[in-house]
């Protein structure tokens, strides 16, 4: 099969890789019909991998068809289109009270891993895609969902959410979102969702801000959005802070935004291991701070009923398609967030 290879710092190839194979008769093989490229990616990308490999097949978010299943998957037939979550799991124990409360991320005896960090599980940009524990992962794509929704309920969107939720957003709440990629205009989306009552929304990017205008935000540039938080708020700054990038600057600034008893979330996939947290500065303010990674499928009940209703709509910021053999140069518009940019998918 083709898929995209990571070589070293932006060095994307599309190559030959092996065809996939069963990954235990729990795992089925899907044929991708569509994959999108993730501002995580970004990472790998600049040579921030999360691995020392290199020739591993990149990519974590996809839709498809499956060509083939273990004899033990059972919610699963071949033929199915179906979605796959970003982030897999394992069997897990089904028992303990963290299972029966519908929360297996809490689970002691699960096993955790995303595609495309290294070769222990290829990514999803190629045409096919082995899948382990297939029950846990992958999902029939329901009735009233497009592919382009199902694509992006694969990790956009879902940590998206993720990312407003652990922000305490609810309703009435001054919010505001720092990095106005696609993640974090659908993070703007769901603060609205949630309940917000005002969201800012702040990004170097004009393009970016007038997109989350158009959602009904308050656009800011980084430089002076403290100041202008400041003046809107009376000197009470906001009440929610969500960082959607993962770097030092944003993180400083969605924690410099944040007013007394604020909480601050952070998804972001900061590859700075020595990032010195503020702690005098969440002491005095009495700040929530919490920096997470996305488990999809648990967010899967809530966000596929609101995207059925149109409450949710993370389709339109899907801006450029090209094709798997173009991925080299779709990383470089990608990243070099050329010709207004937003999300980019892939098909074969």
């Amino acid at each position: 099969m083709k898929a995209l290879g990571y070589h070293g710092e932006r060095d994307i190839r599309y190559e030959d890789f092996p065809d996939p194979v069963l990954m235990g008769q729990d795992g089925a093989v899907v044929k991708m019909k569509s994959c999108g490229i993730c501002g995580s990616d970004l990472h790998i990308y600049h040579g921030n991998g999360f691995s020392p490999d290199t020739g591993y097949c990149v990519g974590h978010e996809a839709v498809g068809e499956v060509v083939e299943v273990g004899r033990d998957v059972k919610t699963l037939k071949v033929g199915d289109a179906v979605m796959m979550s970003a982030a897999v799991r394992s069997g897990g124990c089904g028992r303990c009270p963290a299972c029966r409360a519908g929360t297996p991320a809490k689970c002691h005896k699960q096993l955790w891993g995303c595609y495309g960090l290294s070769k222990n599980l290829q990514g999803c940009q190629a045409e096919g895609i082995a899948v382990p524990w297939a029950d846990n992962n992958v999902t029939r794509i329901p009735d009233g969902l497009t592919a382009d929704q199902a694509l992006l309920l694969t990790d956009n969107l879902p940590t998206a959410y993720m990312g407003a939720k652990n922000a305490d957003i609810g309703p009435g709440k001054t919010v505001a979102i720092v990095g106005l990629g696609p993640i974090g205009l659908m993070a703007v989306q769901s603060a609205f969702v949630l309940g917000a009552a005002r969201v800012f929304a702040i990004d170097l990017v004009k393009e970016r801000r007038d997109a989350a205008a158009a959602l009904g935000a308050i656009p800011l540039e980084p430089a002076t959005a403290v100041e202008e938080i400041r003046d809107a708020t009376d000197g009470a700054m906001v009440e929610c802070s969500v960082e959607a990038v993962g770097i030092d600057k944003t993180i400083e600034l969605a924690i410099a935004v944040a007013g007394r008893n604020a909480s601050i979330s952070v998804f972001g996939a900061n590859q700075n291991q020595a990032f010195k947290y503020p702690l005098w500065t969440a002491f005095n303010k009495s700040l929530t701070f919490r920096v997470a990674g996305c488990f999809v499928q648990s967010h899967w009940p809530e966000l596929i009923p609101l995207v059925q209703a149109g409450r949710l709509t993370p389709e339109k910021f899907i801006t450029h398609r090209m094709s798997l053999s173009e991925g080299a140069e779709a990383y470089r518009i990608f990243d070099g967030k050329l010709d207004n940019v937003m999300k980019v998918v892939l098909t074969p």
